[in-house]
């Protein structure tokens, strides 16, 4: 819920609540303690089911601090939903508000849908009006408040599924220790099981089902269950589909074994010109800058559709184009017409979006196409081209001139 200018000012001076940060500054230690107090409030561990604010520019006491509220503030406190330190990401609004007579910057968090929320590894709760690591029971109550209902597809449970069908060797020597801190990990001592529903791995303690972001991350035969989870990669000689196929290959697996070897063959039929006449040393272009090619083949991995249906992600390289196709349109606050616009995302498998940030795939969100678009510039490529329709999403790269 978004609150009303009376209603935050009454927030603003209730000293016991358990809903309000306050914060003088943006300085110093305030950036990573409002990212604690935002991912606190995700969680709503005593289950509000209410927003929760951060007020910055206000004193411990609620008077007004008097800090300058810029565009440059503003925009660093919207970063905290993209900048990947927060998983999933976070829903929150940032606003300029005039209350008590002054300019403060308010952020508004509502609850997640799937907790817990993790802040650089760690869950965080409000224990009254103070924040604090949730305990190993404090996480068990914030996994049972996941519902059916209110999940995001990629942790919706696979009932075909048995625990059985994750490894969980792997879920232990690849995942684990990327996504939780060795500290945590030591300090709870869970249960294998137990740490597979902290992780979203399964529902939940007492039902131990695989959930489809299991079955993507640690699955022994993902496309046993999501049988459109992989890609199809075709080089071409030629510029059309009807022209001869050089190589072939589907790459199916765990999402980082479709990340890799994707990667792998993108490598492998890159090209790198040599120009000698150009000035006094050679200089040497690839085809494709292979930061382009990784943002552009990760993001159709990330935000592709792995519900109702069979469709692969399709990466066909033409010899004067690769286009990379994604099942799935738009989702949420991303439009056909607002597509690729800088700073725009929403996710719609972000749980996935948490794995593939801890297995290092993802260094910060709603970067991909700008880095790709980056990349793409200076290495003398012509910008991406989009085309984008309710079912798909098409990117184009073509190679230097």
């Amino acid at each position: 819920m978004i609150y009303n200018d009376a209603e935050l000012e009454l927030m603003l001076a209730d000293l016991e609540s358990d809903l309000v940060e306050r914060k003088e500054t943006f300085k110093g230690d305030a950036p990573t303690a409002v990212r604690e107090a935002v991912c606190a409030f995700a969680n709503d561990l005593p289950n509000h089911r209410r927003s929760g604010v951060v007020f910055i520019g206000a004193r411990d006491d609620g008077t007004p601090s008097g800090l300058p509220i810029t565009d440059e503030l503003l925009r660093q406190l919207a970063d905290i939903k993209t900048d990947g330190n927060i998983m999933p990401p976070p829903s929150l609004s940032v606003a300029k508000q005039q209350l008590k007579g002054v300019e403060m910057a308010v952020i508004t968090v509502l609850p997640a849908d799937s907790p817990p929320v993790r802040h650089r590894g760690r869950v965080w709760i409000r224990i009254g009006p103070r924040r604090g690591i949730a305990s190993a029971q404090d996480e068990r109550i914030l996994n049972e408040k996941r519902r059916h209902r209110d999940r995001p597809f990629d942790v919706q449970p696979m009932t075909v599924a048995a625990i059985e069908d994750l490894d969980q060797v792997r879920f232990q020597a690849e995942y684990l220790r990327a996504a939780v801190p060795v500290d945590i990990l030591e300090a709870n001592d869970r249960s294998p099981v137990q740490q597979l529903a902290a992780t979203k791995m399964i529902v939940s303690e007492g039902q131990p089902i695989p959930t489809v972001l299991g079955l993507l991350v640690v699955g022994k035969t993902t496309r046993s269950f999501l049988p459109g989870a992989y890609v199809q990669f075709l080089r071409i000689q030629g510029v059309a589909l009807d022209e001869p196929i050089v190589d072939e290959e589907l790459i199916d697996g765990t999402v980082a074994d479709m990340v890799r070897r994707l990667e792998e063959k993108l490598i492998a039929h890159n090209r790198t010109r040599v120009d000698f006449v150009s000035g006094p040393q050679e200089r040497r272009t690839a085809l494709y800058p292979l930061v382009a090619l990784q943002q552009l083949g990760r993001n159709a991995i990330l935000h592709r559709s792995y519900e109702a249906t069979n469709a692969p992600v399709r990466v066909y390289w033409y010899d004067d184009r690769i286009e990379i196709s994604s099942p799935g349109g738009p989702y949420g606050q991303v439009t056909v017409e607002n597509f690729g616009a800088p700073g725009l995302t929403d996710y719609r498998n972000p749980n996935l979006a948490e794995a593939m940030h801890a297995l290092g795939f993802v260094q910060r969100f709603g970067g991909g196409i700008v880095a790709a678009r980056t990349a793409l510039q200076r290495n003398g490529n012509p910008p991406p081209e989009f085309r984008v329709d309710q079912g798909y999403v098409l990117a184009i790269v073509r190679p230097t001139q």
